[in-house]
């Protein structure tokens, strides 16, 4: 195996593993309803907030590195939810199939070895396929982490 191939494994499996703490998979896993849009005391997010976050960065990440006529969201307040609670089961079920959708298409990328992981990308300011997949891979770990450490505090982990 090149030393290529086995960077986009690495790549890979650093966007969608859970080698050193919970992956995404993990986190969202049988969060109750009733629970997605609280935000325990001491924190300040809900499950819902992190996750539309998480879905909202990733996109804007993976878009920017594609999409030369791509805008960004407005920051702050275009990166995170209006409201702490989803609408319904069916607004957690779309954010979370289009978060994997997402992770998907920019794992998809990083594994065609037609994508030169190193090329500045044309659009960009400097910025690279690779550290746009590493860019992503630690917002979504810092972030899950924070979904973790809510479901802990709401007593509805583990």
């Amino acid at each position: 195996m090149s030393n290529e191939t086995l960077l986009r494994k690495q790549l890979v499996t650093l966007l969608t593993g859970a080698e050193a703490h919970a992956d995404f998979e993990a986190a969202i896993k049988n969060l109750p309803e009733e629970l997605r849009g609280k935000r325990p005391k001491g924190a300040e997010h809900s499950a819902w907030e992190l996750l539309e976050h998480l879905r909202i960065a990733q996109w804007d990440i993976l878009e920017y590195a594609i999409n030369p006529k791509h805008e960004s969201p407005k920051w702050p307040e275009g990166y995170w939810p209006a409201l702490p609670t989803p609408a319904d089961t069916k607004e957690w079920d779309k954010s979370v199939r289009t978060f994997r959708k997402d992770l998907k298409r920019l794992c998809d990328l990083v594994s065609d070895e037609s994508t030169d992981l190193y090329a500045k990308i044309p659009h960009g300011e400097g910025q690279t396929i690779l550290r746009q997949a590493l860019l992503t891979a630690d917002h979504n770990a810092y972030h899950v982490g924070q979904i973790v450490l809510v479901r802990k505090l709401l007593g509805a982990w583990g």
